[in-house]
């Protein structure tokens, strides 16, 4: 059996690969691919090739767990349905079941039940494909544990910030604002519950969060922060906009882009802490009660609450999938969440 599977074959170069499907392995499912989202985050350090050399693209994930070096597969948000099982104990009741995958970009492959997930009923495979940022989001409010009455910033509006803002709105916050350089973003942050969105470039963008954030309140600046763009040198902004014993969640991963940070001036005496978070594990206070399972089931349950298939502004045919990375590294305002289509 032949199978079309999207290769990274050198920086800003992505190929569909005609190849055959590998045997099973006992007890594997054979999963047929219908849509699959693209991440413009880590995805896009990949088309660039901007990861660091020498780690694992994810190592919680089989399909992922190689080193990083072209040529290489490369997604984690695959839907689709399960058409065939291989030798072994495998039940047969999985045949015909909508599934989610942490796995790359191809029509067809094996998979372990243990690494399949059935999609909830009622859920489209659209909507599906939105788990694993939808799970990013989720594990942001877990590291960032927002409280009544805060005033929340929330920098970048790509498809990771916009479910970030709308699990914000659904809390009891003093102020949600956010920002982002493309005005399609800052309108889609709007209907997701942000009460302001800004352009970070405009000049006199930090008065206005800072004005936005107290309204008529005693307390100066955000509680609680989100820096979700992408781009290192926004950390800067979200130190000066943070208040006093403040909160920065860094949820960007920026492979190998730096930038100064100005950590001099007030950001001493002003006792901010910085939080680093990644959706592979768990922040320890929470693992008690909390694992991964449970996440799953509470982003499934936002996913349908949400509806962020709203957001999906290009649908792609796999074979073209390379123009769904131009846009995405030539003409960033143009999109907000691409699939593919199989």
């Amino acid at each position: 059996m032949q199978r079309n599977s999207l290769y990274f074959t050198a920086p800003r170069e992505a190929a569909l690969v005609r190849e055959k499907l590998e045997e099973a392995q006992p007890g594997q499912l054979l999963v047929e691919t219908r849509v699959s989202a693209i991440s413009p985050g880590t995805e896009l350090l990949v088309y660039r090739g901007q990861l660091p050399g020498g780690v694992s693209l994810d190592s919680t994930i089989s399909a992922l767990a190689g080193e990083t070096g072209y040529p290489l597969k490369y997604g984690y948000a695959a839907a689709g349905k399960v058409i065939d099982c291989g030798p072994g104990s495998v039940r047969g009741d999985w045949l015909g079941k909508a599934v989610f995958a942490f796995h790359p970009h191809e029509s067809h492959f094996w998979a372990r039940p243990e690494e399949l997930m059935l999609i909830p009923e009622g859920l489209s495979f659209e909507q599906a494909v939105f788990l694993a940022n939808m799970e990013t989001a989720v594990n942001f409010l877990m590291d960032g544990q927002p409280a009544a009455g805060e005033q929340v910033a929330v920098f970048g509006q790509g498809i990771v910030g916009l479910l970030t803002t709308a699990l914000l709105s659904q809390h009891p916050l003093a102020s949600l604002v956010t920002l982002d350089r493309y005005e399609e973003r800052r309108k889609a942050s709007l209907e997701a519950g942000a009460q302001a969105s800004l352009d970070p470039s405009d000049a006199a963008v930090l008065e206005e969060l800072l004005s936005q954030l107290q309204r008529e309140r005693v307390y100066r600046g955000a509680d609680l922060t989100f820096e979700l763009s992408g781009a290192p040198e926004t950390l800067n902004m979200a130190i000066a906009g943070t208040g006093f014993n403040g909160r920065i969640v860094i949820g960007s991963w920026y492979g190998q882009k730096q930038a100064p940070l100005n950590l001099g001036g007030s950001f001493h005496r002003s006792r901010i802490r910085l939080i680093s978070s990644q959706v592979s594990s768990l922040t320890p206070e929470l693992s008690g009660r909390w694992n991964k399972e449970r996440r799953y089931q509470w982003a499934w349950d936002r996913i349908a609450r949400i509806h962020p298939e709203r957001w999906i502004t290009q649908r792609i045919p796999l074979e073209n999938a390379s123009e769904g990375y131009q846009i995405l590294d030539q003409r960033p305002g143009e999109a907000i969440q691409i699939v593919l289509t199989y």
